[in-house]
């Protein structure tokens, strides 16, 4: 369930609303009873394992040749 809050005291319990925050709650910031922005919890993958994809793409033989002319020209934005 979300809370409704004004700019001001958004302003001013910044440090608690974080910490409610991060406990997964979440708080809907409200310019004169409008709703603006969420302030809501960050979703945690857990740290990142290198070599995730190892064997799952192929890249062509072909992809460090040089570039045709037109192609290459389209990419310097001449």
């Amino acid at each position: 369930m979300e809370t409704t809050v004004n700019i001001h005291d958004a302003k001013t319990h910044l440090s608690r609303l974080l910490a409610q925050v991060a406990k997964g709650k979440e708080f809907v910031i409200a310019r004169a009873g409008r709703p603006v922005a969420r302030l809501s919890p960050l979703v945690s993958h857990g740290p990142r394992k290198p070599g995730a994809f190892l064997g799952q793409l192929q890249v062509p033989d072909t992809f460090f040749d040089p570039l045709p002319a037109k192609e290459l020209k389209a990419w310097e934005g001449s």
